[in-house]
């Protein structure tokens, strides 16, 4: 009788390895950008919850400012930043994409938008 080897085989093992080594370099250059964006909308909703009970629009922007100088945030500038009233309530979104270049001439192209507007949910 003759045995019939089993398992894995090296090409395999190399392809796989590959796969999951290209998944960690995108992971890696794609992650800066939602912590950026995670550090955004945190500084908005502080905003809002501060400055934005009595504050003027300008006084806002000035804390963004701030906040960005502090945060080193660079994606969105306080005169990009939407500043409304909704039923009393001061208001404070933004949208911006980003193109993240991942190797050669292949790149990936994320939207982002926030706002601190009750009810409405975060786009990404």
């Amino acid at each position: 009788m003759r045995n019939k080897q089993r398992g894995v085989s090296f090409l395999l093992i190399f392809m796989i390895g590959v796969v999951l080594a290209l998944g960690a370099v995108g992971a890696m250059k794609i992650a800066p950008a939602y912590t950026e964006f995670s550090t955004m909308k945190n500084a908005i909703i502080a905003i809002a919850a501060s400055e934005g009970r009595t504050g003027s629009v300008l006084e806002i922007r000035k804390a963004y400012d701030r906040r960005s100088a502090v945060d080193n945030i660079s994606a969105v500038t306080a005169g990009e930043l939407e500043i409304t009233k909704d039923g009393g309530e001061v208001v404070i979104s933004f949208a911006y994409s980003k193109k993240i270049p991942l190797f050669s001439n292949v790149s990936v192209c994320i939207d982002f938008a926030a706002s601190t507007a009750p009810g409405r949910s975060d786009k990404e």
